[in-house]
């Protein structure tokens, strides 16, 4: 089944989930309120919410705390987003202006804060304490992803296990508690939520893995942001890791990327990197990641959702954005 496919399926759904991110993104504080509204129409895939959806309701139907769950989710998203933003110092997003750009970086890290505390407030009318354990513990583990990168920036040191540990945290965790809290809510069996849990992990490794190649990979305008801007903020994704592995050009591509290089250094630094084979060999684990998250649905009973969720690890790694 193809991605525009199950997204047809899944309109309604969805629309309600957009509704609902409407509705609790809203602040009565002007900035507050324009800063929200930056995001909402900024728009976005909506991946983990889909998973939710996929998970939670499939075969079964409608259900208005799946659809809670689902907004719940792509809210923290958005949270993390914002104060990613800030912390790379990016001025677009999506092909629009970061709240960061139109706001300035203190409403922007409020405005990240807000949605974090909307999205458990959402999360509040969910009756099950499973839920809340799972995902509380889910935001400890984001956060702390996102302090590990933030000092990794720049550090060659890193190795590939500690870029896998980061986007376990960072990435992978959110998509597999979209697969495991949908399911949760929706009834499915125990067996299946755990399946559908691991899923999701490997399944967002290997979307986070594309959406790093991509970064060199991407044409600007469709990606939504310039190329490039990881290596140039520092962030080591595993692209440049493997490229700084080979010993032609290792050590060169090291002394390129530093804090504070010329527009010149980072261009030729994205050069080597794509010119090392690296980017092969990044899409070849994005690609083992699939392997696995299609073999874990084997514990999925019911067809549906397992039809529509190998759909999406196909979209996974041929999209473009």
């Amino acid at each position: 089944m193809e991605f525009h496919d199950i997204y047809l399926l899944y309109r309604r759904e969805l629309e309600r989930v957009e509704q609902l991110l409407d509705e609790r993104a809203h602040a009565e504080h002007s900035d507050l309120a324009k800063a929200g509204r930056t995001l909402l129409e900024a728009g976005g895939k909506r991946i983990r919410p889909l998973f939710a959806l996929i998970c939670g309701l499939g075969e079964r139907a409608w259900s208005e705390d799946v659809a809670k769950v689902a907004a719940a989710l792509e809210m923290i998203h958005m949270a993390t987003l914002v104060h990613d933003d800030v912390i790379d110092r990016a001025d677009l997003r999506r092909g629009k202006p970061t709240v960061r750009k139109s706001y300035g970086n203190l409403a922007a890290m409020y405005t990240g804060d807000y949605l974090f505390a909307r999205a458990i407030q959402l999360l509040a009318e969910v009756d099950n304490l499973a839920v809340h354990r799972l995902m509380a513990r889910g935001i400890v583990l984001l956060c702390e992803g996102e302090i590990e990168q933030i000092e990794d920036f720049y550090n060659w040191s890193q190795g590939v296990m500690t870029y896998l540990r980061r986007i376990h945290r960072k990435t992978a965790l959110l998509i597999s508690l979209s697969c495991q809290l949908g399911a949760m809510v929706g009834g499915a069996q125990e067996r299946e939520v755990a399946a559908l849990a691991r899923f999701g992990h490997a399944a967002g490794m290997a979307f986070q893995i594309v959406d790093d190649l991509l970064d060199f990979t991407g044409a600007a305008e469709i990606v939504g942001k310039p190329v490039g801007g990881d290596l140039r903020q520092g962030n080591l994704t595993l692209p440049a890791l493997l490229a700084a592995s080979r010993p032609e050009l290792g050590q060169r591509l090291r002394a390129l990327v530093r804090e504070g290089m010329p527009d010149e250094d980072a261009e030729e630094a994205i050069r080597l990197v794509v010119a090392s084979g690296a980017l092969a060999e990044a899409e070849r684990l994005a690609e083992r990641y699939l392997e696995k998250s299609r073999h874990l649905l084997g514990a999925v009973t019911r067809e549906a959702v397992r039809e529509q969720l190998m759909g999406l690890t196909s979209f996974i790694i041929r999209r473009r954005y």
